[in-house]
């Protein structure tokens, strides 16, 4: 049956409830390219501003799923366990995470996105590393899981297509920050590659896409509930998105502190992400049942160098140079370097997460036009984080540009988004959601 998309837009967005068979026909007439992205758009904003009811959601996160293959990974033996963040800035929880978590004994088949607005992705700073290839078949997914048990690629067109061509264009027009956009998203490409739990790592704050604890519990409560629909147990740990995760942000940047992580290295709060969520993810596939027994098996792994390993071969399955993963400095940086320095002393008490994430995207780190390339070689180095003492004079940021005109661009907000004063800190894990 054919529908008017114009009369179905202008009931959505007065605040009407789409059917089942509606639903079906947007996502699989977008898909087939047979509705532009106007019309699109306008419909991803409807649902923004309106919302989808429980069963609309259910139908819209279904229809996504089944727009191209669903993979069936019941051959390979290991309990297969994936983990995703709702966005955020210098978020590269996912690159060490998984190789230690698949050094572990759990399979790993991850599915990421690129970035969306001020938040990065983690397929861009992947293809950051020369030669790596995020875009695989299904036949070459499901090989490199069951070859070294852990794979990292984005969306091809045959899994989840629909929500492959969705999020580059809620990424263009502002419809980002929508709960059933946002869960849909998620699950449909999750469900997509046939894993058997989820660990979602929900970010709360300034610099999140769920800017309150409300929010954030609501989102991580859809998804949790979509998982119970499909069979799949779904843990969300709530995180703090308020300052930037780590000290690097950008793409080739973000790999080398990942690496340094997978040494044994890393900035306090980020290890303390990477290490809570694989817990989960670990408990939740059944690998290990008590907390301190998951932590210390992933300590073990990372000390061993099996983590690492793990990222090495995965790095070679999927085209990329592994030298760099061996000396970080052969990635991509930019030559040049501003330094934001401190103008007075006192205690560090904002490190504004939007801002770093908006001051990234203008040097080039991100896209604020769906065709727009990504600069792997720039981004932005935080050289403090809130509660930390400071002098006048002392840097604060150093950011790395390859055109002066992004670099005016990006300067401004960056200086506003530190701010010092007396000493104030926020925490790190708001709590979970199962």
């Amino acid at each position: 049956m054919a529908y008017s998309f114009r009369h179905l837009i202008e009931h959505k967005r007065d605040g009407g409830v789409l059917r089942s068979g509606e639903i079906r026909w947007i996502i699989a007439e977008y898909t087939n390219e047979h509705l532009p992205d106007y019309q699109m758009a306008a419909m991803l904003m409807a649902i923004f501003k309106e919302g989808l009811d429980g069963h609309e959601l259910e139908v819209w996160t279904d229809a996504m799923l089944h727009s191209g293959q669903v993979m069936d990974l019941s051959h390979i033996d290991a309990p297969k366990v994936d983990k995703h963040s709702t966005g955020g800035v210098g978020d590269k929880v996912s690159i060490p995470l998984a190789p230690m978590v698949a050094a572990c004994g759990a399979a790993v088949p991850m599915m990421s996105g690129r970035g969306l607005g001020h938040t990065g992705g983690t397929v861009d700073k992947l293809e950051s590393i020369p030669g790596f290839r995020t875009q695989l078949t299904p036949d070459e997914f499901a090989s490199i899981v069951e070859k070294t048990g852990l794979v990292l690629a984005g969306q091809s067109e045959s899994l989840a297509p629909a929500d492959g061509a969705i999020y580059s264009l809620r990424d263009a027009t502002g419809s980002v920050p929508s709960i059933p956009l946002i869960a849909s998203s998620i699950m449909s490409k999750k469900l997509a590659v046939g894993l058997g739990a989820l660990v979602l790592d929900v970010k709360v704050g300034r610099g999140a896409f769920m800017k309150t604890l409300d929010r954030a519990r609501l989102l991580a409560e859809t998804i949790v509930g979509i998982g119970k629909t499909h069979g799949t147990p779904v843990v969300a740990v709530l995180t703090d998105m308020n300052q930037p995760l780590g000290r690097m942000v950008g793409n080739a940047n973000e790999i080398a502190e990942s690496v340094e992580v997978l040494r044994g290295g890393g900035a306090r709060d980020l290890v303390e992400v990477v290490y809570r969520l694989g817990e989960e993810m670990l408990m939740l596939a059944g690998v290990e049942s008590e907390r301190a027994d998951a932590r210390t098996r992933l300590e073990k792994a990372v000390a061993s160098g099996a983590a690492f390993e793990k990222l090495e071969q995965v790095t070679i399955a999927q085209g990329g140079d592994p030298a760099v993963l061996h000396d970080p400095s052969l990635l991509p940086m930019a030559e040049n370097e501003h330094v934001v320095i401190a103008r007075e002393s006192g205690y560090v008490v904002r490190v504004d997460a939007f801002d770093i994430g908006t001051a990234a995207l203008r040097l080039g780190a991100g896209r604020e036009r769906k065709e727009d390339a990504i600069d792997p070689a720039v981004g932005i180095a935080i050289e403090v984080k809130v509660g930390d003492e400071v002098t006048a004079g002392q840097p604060l940021a150093r950011l790395r540009w390859n055109d002066e005109g992004r670099l005016a661009n990006a300067l401004p907000i960056t200086e506003s988004a530190f701010e010092v004063s007396e000493h104030l800190g926020t925490p790190l894990v708001y709590g979970e959601v199962r």
